[in-house]
């Protein structure tokens, strides 16, 4: 089974060797939606959605809520460099015995979007 939590955080970026609007200093309300896959447990949960968050905030929206992408990677802040930094701070801490992370999908405006699965990345821990 798979359940999934939608959160919003607001970041600014732009891109580096990129010949276009984007290279130019902006911002987006990003979405990311968190996919974890797993069995119920005996009260039917597979992670209770209060534990879910707690640790998506902890792990990204506090860290890049409100901040200025570039200071804070050493990479180009691309949709997809940014889903693999997030699988790698989320992938730990969502796999235990009967549940593990499955999926992220970041929307970078309500049109444009990119995902990474546990079949892209494998068994990868940071």
């Amino acid at each position: 089974m798979k359940v999934t939590k939608v959160f919003e955080f607001d970041s600014a970026h732009n891109l580096i060797n990129y010949n276009g609007k984007c290279e130019k200093l902006h911002g987006h309300t990003y979405k990311l939606e968190v996919t974890v896959s797993g069995v119920p447990d005996i009260n039917g949960l597979v992670i209770d959605f209060t534990l879910l968050k707690s640790i998506v905030n902890e792990c990204i929206i506090e860290k890049l809520d409100h901040q200025y992408l570039n200071e804070l990677f050493d990479f180009n802040t691309t949709c997809e460099n940014i889903l693999v930094w997030m699988w790698n701070q989320l992938y730990g801490r969502l796999k235990t015995d009967r549940f593990e992370l499955y999926q992220l999908t970041l929307w970078e405006t309500p049109t444009s979007y990119a995902t990474v699965t546990k079949e892209d990345m494998g068994d990868v821990e940071s």
